[in-house]
């Protein structure tokens, strides 16, 4: 984000200037949805995109003078006009927004887009009816600072669970403690995570997202789990092993408990197949998995939310 020390009000001796700090603004959460009818099989496109310029805007803070705003409503319209020509991968469509907007307007030094992109499935495999898929969001974020564009993609909301396979012992006790030991139990969570890449050239985005999910998913299937810490640093290994062109995985992984439910008091037994699913509270554990000796801290990550 542009920051500057542009003077704002009278201060009196020995006062600080009051000055204008990093800003941005443009127009959130434009509802995008892509229907491309070139054959009689319609396929859906359907996304929500932010966009948020950087540049010399001080004026506007100011001084009230909008000569150099871009409005958002034309950011909007932008949007809109250039999913007419077919908007690919969220990453793609965010780099051309991106080199829109810094090579239209002189001032605009950078920015920031991100989007998030909704699924929807054939039903019957009919050729133009849609059923939504609740089961993930694919994301994507990108900062452009000058020339240089940093990207992270990411997937949210990926529900994924195992019956058995899962152990949590040896932990420290104290007067508090009341958890037991177990060998045996659920492991279930709601993958987020994010990469981000370390080039932008060559890269089949849908490719990558794709393959990139997998081994998220065959990860946590096929890691015989001490901890989600442990399961969770696997996840991130497996990305990390199987794409060069990216340096980093950030995860939140909530641990979405199952207990036993106790069914002696109705004469029942219960051998592990009985469970109430408890929503809160819950653990959360999350951690970033990198290369060693990649990049130190990237400044994409001071434009996302949250720890991942």
């Amino acid at each position: 984000m542009t920051s500057t020390t542009h003077a704002a009000g009278a201060s009196g001796p020995g006062t600080p200037r009051v000055v204008l700090g990093p800003n941005q603004y443009g127009k959130a959460e434009v509802r995008l949805v892509k229907v491309t009818r070139d054959t009689a099989r319609h396929s859906l496109e359907d996304l929500s995109i932010t966009s948020a310029l950087h540049g010399g805007f001080e004026a506007a803070h100011t001084q009230g003078d909008n000569a150099r705003v871009v409005a958002t409503d034309t950011q909007k319209n932008t949007i809109y006009a250039f999913a007419r020509d077919g908007v690919g991968s969220p990453e793609e469509f965010l780099l051309r927004l991106a080199g829109h907007f810094t090579g239209e307007f002189d001032w605009v030094t950078g920015g920031r887009w991100a989007a998030e992109q909704y699924f929807w499935n054939r039903i019957s495999d009919h050729d133009h009816a849609f059923a939504k898929d609740k089961s993930e969001i694919r994301t994507a974020v990108l900062l452009a600072a000058g020339s240089q564009r940093h990207l992270v993609a990411g997937i949210s909301d990926l529900t994924v669970l195992k019956s058995t396979g899962s152990e949590f012992h040896g932990f420290p006790r104290d007067r508090y403690t009341t958890l037991g030991e177990t060998t045996d139990r659920i492991l279930a969570t709601d993958v987020t995570a994010k990469w981000r890449y370390n080039t932008l050239d060559g890269i089949d985005f849908n490719s990558a997202y794709a393959t990139v999910r997998t081994a998220l998913r065959d990860a946590f299937a096929n890691t015989h789990s001490l901890a989600l810490q442990q399961t969770m640093f696997e996840m991130g290994r497996a990305v990390l092993d199987t794409h060069p062109e990216i340096d980093e995985v950030r995860l939140s992984l909530p641990n979405n408990h199952h207990f036993l439910v106790d069914l002696e008091p109705f004469g029942l037994d219960n051998p592990g197949e009985v469970f109430f699913a408890a929503d809160r509270p819950y653990g959360l554990i999350e951690a970033a998995v990198q290369r060693e000796g990649s990049a130190g801290e990237n400044p994409v990550w001071n434009t996302i939310a949250g720890f991942c």
